[in-house]
């Protein structure tokens, strides 16, 4: 079997080699998968350059998203069969419930990933794909779906039908949260940087779009959209917490999903409390959400969008290809 491993966090693609290995045996509670397809997200670009916030162990094997088939059995393993699809969790140990310390293990970081041709998984971190995905849009889901879904249904509320979402750019978060949110019920306005994408989202189901390079005032503009009440939820996934609260309805939710700067304008206090808002920080999901996010999938016949498939070989390509702001959708490796 081959495996791609990283020599270290902050190494670059040159750091990252492609290496044979003995076919490895589960153990107790584990299952051996066979990888068809993995994907990137922003977090495994954060992982080559050094940024990541979570620890990564030296040689690892990444990338934290991928989907495959069952083809071995440890002892004591009931809940999955020879021959299942399935997808990892990037946190294995976070079943349900809030996220706590002691799930910080994550693969692709501080455990393995999935840019192998074989991975030994613990069963009980496993999920079913939804039946009418390929494996590479079943790839796509475990970090920046379950991300989204979250987002939009992790507070307990959830968005409601009739509920205006804002969501930012068009990363993996986004798209997802966009194509989620409509379908359930929500009015979605999408915030974009680039005229060209502007039309692509309106085609995936955004109810309105905002350039902010024409309208830098984008909170000022979902006001006005709006009618003066503000977004019910904003899925803030550049870290522009200050915009998010004077765009946010009263008593409305703002999920805090990552930043793009290395620095971030300061949040007023005094706008927060007057706003009512609640601020939450979203760290992908548990194995209930994903499982809940599946079926909601499978309900709903959704999609992922895919920009580009790469062959495993040219998983370097793949990075590259995705660290150019040109892409509209996943970016996937398929392994043989």
């Amino acid at each position: 079997m081959l495996s791609y491993h990283l020599s270290h966090s902050g190494a670059g693609l040159s750091g990252l080699t492609l290496r044979e290995h003995e076919t490895p045996e589960p153990g107790p509670g584990q299952v051996l998968v066979a990888v068809r397809a993995t994907s990137l997200s922003f977090r495994e670009l954060m992982v080559l350059d050094g940024t990541y916030v979570l620890p990564v162990k030296p040689d690892v094997v990444p990338v934290s998203d991928g989907a495959g088939e069952v083809v071995g059995l440890g002892p004591g393993v009931d809940s999955v069969r020879v021959g299942d699809r399935v997808a990892a969790t990037l946190f294995p140990s976070w079943q349900d419930g809030p996220f706590a310390a002691e799930h910080l293990h994550q693969r692709g970081g501080s455990l393995d990933g999935m840019l192998t041709e074989l991975a030994v998984i613990d069963a009980d971190s496993l999920v079913p794909v939804p039946a009418h995905l390929t494996y590479e849009e079943a790839a796509t889901l475990p970090c920046v779906a379950v991300t989204a879904w979250n987002a939009l249904t992790g507070d307990g509320a959830g968005v409601r039908p009739g509920d205006t979402v804002v969501v930012q750019g068009s990363g993996g978060v986004s798209l997802f949260a966009l194509r989620f949110a409509k379908s359930l019920g929500a009015r979605v306005i999408a915030t974009t940087g680039s005229s060209a994408k502007a039309p692509r989202l309106r085609d995936l189901g955004a109810d309105d779009v905002i350039d902010y390079t024409t309208t830098p005032d984008w909170a000022g503009e979902v006001r006005t959209l709006t009618g003066g009440r503000g977004a019910d939820r904003i899925i803030d996934v550049a870290g522009l917490l200050d915009d998010s609260v004077r765009a946010i309805a009263l008593a409305g939710t703002i999920a805090c999903v990552g930043f793009v700067g290395k620095t971030a304008p300061l949040l007023d206090s005094r706008a927060l409390f007057a706003s009512g808002a609640t601020i939450r920080s979203i760290a992908v999901g548990s194995r209930a959400q994903f499982t809940a996010m599946n079926r909601h999938i499978e309900t709903h016949r959704i999609r992922p969008l895919i920009d580009r498939v790469f062959p495993f070989r040219e998983a370097a390509d793949a990075y590259r290809h995705y660290a150019t702001d040109g892409a509209l959708g996943k970016t996937v490796i398929t392994v043989a």
